[in-house]
C-alpha cells in the first residue's frame, strides 16, 4: 500500500468530528519526578490555534485515543489523557515492542554477545532448529533478515491465509519451532512481509547469545539506565503460559517518550552511550519497504508533507494507535496511545500530526 493511499484513509477521520461547543482548554504539563522537564507550548514557538481547535473537536466525540504527548527541545509541552487514562497508567505497546527489540539487538552487538546482524541465525540459535520443510534457503537466514522482515519464510501477519500469520501461530504449542518449520516462499532478503514471529526469533537469539533472559537483558542494559521502572509484561491473545520472548511490554506514555528520546539523541542518554550511534543510524535507515513504506531494522521511516515541505519521521508503531514518532530536524518526539485495535481509526494520530501539530511549528 503506497503512502498516498494510506493518507487517503485519514481524510474522513477528522472531517467526521463535529464542531461542538469548545470544551478543551490547554494546560502546561505537570512536572513529576520522572526526569522530564515541562514547559508551555508557546515557550517552544508553537502556535496553539490549531491545537486548541482540533482538540476541542476531539473532546466532543467518541474516539479511541488514550493519550497524546509532544516533547520538543527536551521539554514535554503537550500532554493529554482521555477517559480512564493518566500519566502513570501502563499502556499495551503492541508492536512498538518490535522497535525496542531493535535497540536490544544493537546493544547485544555493541557488547560483543553477537558479532554482527549479518551473521546467520544458526550461529546463535542452537535450539530449536528447523525440523520440517527443510530447505537450503533456510540456512541463509541472517539476523538482518529478521530485523527487516525478509526471511523468505511464509509469514505475513497482514494475510490471514499465511501459515505464519501471528494469530494462527498463537494457537500452536511451540511458536518458535512452528516458525522455523514454516515453508520458504522466496530467497532471504528478496521481499519484506510483516512477520511478528521473526522478532521472537531475534529476542531468542539475544537470550541464547547473552545467557540472560530477555527481561533481565532489557532491564539491565536499557530500562535501568533510562529510569524506566513502571512496566509489566504480558500477552492478550491466550490464557495459557506464553514464552518470555513473546511477552509484550506495557509502559507509560512518558516512558515511551524516553525510547524516542534515546533514538533522537543517537543512542546517548545523559552522557552514557546506551546503544551505539552507528547502530541507531543503521536501525533507522531505510533497508527495505513494507507495503510501499520505508523500513529499517524494526523502525519505520514515514514522510509527512506540509505545504510542499517533506518532514521525515522515524516511527515505532503498534496496533490500536500506539506510536513513538521521532522528528530529528524538529528536535521533537510525539507519542500516542490508543485502543482502536484492528481498526483504521488507529491512524487518526497521523492526521492530527499532519493537520494540527506540524503546521503549528513556527
Amino acid at each position: 500500500m503506497k503512502t498516498r493511499i494510506i493518507y487517503s484513509l485519514f481524510l474522513t477521520l477528522l472531517s467526521t468530528l463535529s464542531f461542538g461547543q469548545e470544551t478543551y482548554t490547554y494546560t502546561t504539563p505537570t512536572q513529576y519526578s520522572d526526569g522530564w522537564k515541562t514547559s508551555d507550548l508557546r515557550s517552544q514557538a508553537i502556535d496553539t490555534t490549531l491545537l486548541q481547535k482540533g482538540f476541542s473537536q476531539l473532546a466532543t466525540v467518541d474516539h479511541k485515543i488514550h493519550s497524546a504527548l509532544i516533547i520538543k527541545n527536551d521539554h514535554i509541552i503537550f500532554e493529554e489523557y482521555f477517559g480512564e487514562y493518566a500519566y502513570d497508567k501502563q499502556q499495551d505497546l503492541r508492536s512498538v515492542n518490535k522497535s525496542i527489540k531493535s535497540i536490544l539487538m544493537g546493544i547485544a552487538i555493541d557488547k560483543g554477545y553477537i558479532d554482527s546482524e549479518n551473521d546467520l541465525i544458526s550461529k546463535y540459535l542452537k535450539k530449536p532448529i528447523p525440523e520440517k520443510n527443510l530447505d537450503p534457503r533456510k540456512e541463509k537466514i541472517t539476523i538482518k533478515h529478521l530485523l527487516t522482515m525478509s526471511t523468505g519464510l511464509e509469514c505475513n501477519d497482514w494475510d490471514k491465509k499465511s501459515k505464519g500469520q501471528e494469530d494462527r501461530v498463537y494457537k500452536k504449542k511451540d511458536w518458535l519451532q512452528y516458525t522455523l518449520d514454516l515453508p520458504m516462499v522466496q530467497e532471504p532478503g528478496e521481499t519484506s512481509l510483516y512477520c511478528s514471529m521473526g522478532t521472537l526469533l531475534a529476542a531468542e537469539i539475544i537470550q541464547q547469545a547473552s545467557g540472560m533472559s530477555i527481561e533481565e537483558f532489557t532491564q539491565t542494559y536499557l530500562f535501568n539506565p533510562l529510569g524506566i521502572t513502571n512496566i509489566k509484561r504480558g500477552h492478550t491473545t491466550t490464557n495459557r503460559e506464553v514464552i518470555n520472548t513473546a511477552k509484550r511490554i506495557y509502559m507509560t506514555p512518558r516512558d515511551m517518550a524516553k525510547i524516542g528520546k534515546l533514538i533522537l539523541q543517537k543512542g546517548n542518554w545523559k552522557g552514557q552511550q546506551i546503544v551505539s550511534e552507528a547502530w541507531v543510524k543503521r536501525a533507522t535507515s531505510t533497508h527495505t519497504q513494507i507495503t510501499g513504506i520505508d523500513y529499517g531494522y524494526l523502525w519505520w521511516q514515514f514522510p509527512f508533507n506540509i505545504q510542499g515541505q517533506r518532514i521525515s519521521a522515524t516511527l515505532a508503531t503498534g496496533n490500536g494507535g500506539q506510536y513513538i514518532m521521532v522528528f530529528p530536524e524538529q528536535d521533537m518526539i510525539i507519542v500516542f496511545t490508543g485502543g482502536a485495535y484492528n481498526s483504521q481509526e488507529d491512524k487518526l494520530p497521523f492526521k492530527i500530526v499532519q493537520d494540527l501539530i506540524l503546521p503549528s511549528l513556527r
